[in-house]
């Protein structure tokens, strides 16, 4: 993770205090199952079902399965996630060795003695860049820009609880804090190659990580420009400067995608799926999309405080129709700055992104706005009564 555990896990359910302050891959997935436990998520879900089809009937949803089956729902929520579905950038020319995308990146044995590539320098180019550069005979990383390196600790705190403490500073306040700390900390990156940033830090997602330093630094990992063209085992870079390889990584981010549902139900900002709050659909109300939210932090508590607006709006339909038309309102006409004040990359990982601080503040003023109960940490607790009078 990116993340520490301090900032991570679920309202009122910690990730274990025996974890690494950066859990790993392993470590996250027994904390989502012990949570599914505690809370009997694993009786209420029903496994080896995939979705066909989401379609309306009448006022309902039909939701499909590849079994045959067919039920009805008042309303769906889209929870499928948005890091599996591969965004693939086009070259000229054609490669003779293997490509792959980092969705399809399992371990290092993949890369140990070969002359391997990374494409792109998001968090996940980074590590793949990083474990090529210990195991690869080669191992480059092509950058269409450079961005800012944050080490995973920051005067001896990870570095998203050393930030959190500075979120009621101005956006250029804290870019320009930061950026002479990390001048004093991790020094030049240029020196080693790597190409200096044109925008300031913080305006893009930031790129947490220690090792890539220590391998550009020790010579193990080259930096090279966007892709020119491809030619056989060749790779043209944009500067003329060619270098054969036998491994390609696309680190080159995702679509966003409701595979079973047409994507006319959707509003899209680039290749994103534009939803107030990331959640709530503004052509239909009862369409959700859980887990779409990309930001600058950790955001599991994030998912807690949209699902617990969804609840409270879901409820109120009912008890409250009213206040849930107000809201409706709002939905359909909102379009809230969640920058923050900063001044975000044109890229499409950021067409949609949201600065956390501003976000978490936008859910607060919704909740505070329709009077619906504050989400206590004691909410999702076992054995809690999940009321929302």
């Amino acid at each position: 993770m990116i993340t520490s555990k301090r900032l991570s896990g679920f309202l009122g359910f910690p990730m274990p205090g025996r974890y690494p302050h950066y859990p790993e891959r392993a470590q996250v997935h027994s904390y989502l199952r012990d949570f599914a436990r505690a809370h009997g998520l694993l009786e209420k879900v029903r496994f080896g079902a995939e979705v066909a089809v989401l379609d309306r009937k009448g006022a309902q949803w039909r939701v499909g399965l590849t079994n045959g089956e067919n039920h009805l729902y008042a309303g769906v929520v889209c929870a499928t996630g948005i890091n599996w579905d591969p965004l693939f950038p086009t070259y000229s020319g054609r490669f003779a060795g293997e490509i792959r995308h980092a969705v399809e990146y399992l371990d290092r044995e993949a890369l140990t003695g070969r002359r391997v590539l990374v494409v792109g320098g998001g968090n996940t180019g980074c590590d793949i860049a990083c474990a090529a550069a210990a195991e690869a005979e080669v191992a480059s990383i092509s950058l269409r820009r450079g961005y800012h390196i944050v080490p995973r600790f920051v005067l001896g705190l990870p570095a998203d609880l050393f930030a959190s403490w500075t979120h009621k500073f101005s956006a250029r306040a804290r870019q320009s804090s930061f950026q002479m700390l990390l001048r004093l900390i991790v020094g030049d990156p240029h020196q080693w190659g790597w190409p200096e940033p044109d925008h300031r830090i913080l305006d893009s997602h930031p790129i947490i990580n220690s090792e890539i330093l220590d391998a550009l630094e020790g010579g193990r990992l080259s930096v090279k420009p966007d892709i020119g063209k491809l030619d056989g085992d060749w790779v043209e870079f944009e500067d003329g400067s060619r270098a054969a390889f036998d491994l390609i990584v696309f680190a080159t981010g995702y679509k966003m995608n409701v595979p079973f549902a047409d994507s006319g139900f959707f509003e899209w900002k680039g290749n994103k799926i534009d939803g107030y709050l990331s959640v709530f659909n503004r052509r239909f109300d009862t369409l959700f999309t859980q887990g779409f939210l990309v930001t600058n932090a950790g955001v599991f508590e994030d998912f807690d405080r949209l699902a617990h607006l969804v609840a409270c709006y879901i409820v109120d339909r009912k008890s409250a129709p009213a206040r849930a038309a107000r809201f409706r309102s709002l939905v359909e006409a909102a379009r809230p700055d969640l920058s923050g004040g900063f001044r975000f990359i044109d890229s499409p990982r950021h067409d949609t992104y949201v600065e956390h601080g501003a976000f978490r503040a936008e859910v607060e003023n919704v909740r505070k706005r329709m009077r619906w109960p504050k989400p206590h940490r004691g909410l999702l607790s076992p054995g809690s009564s999940r009321s929302f009078s």
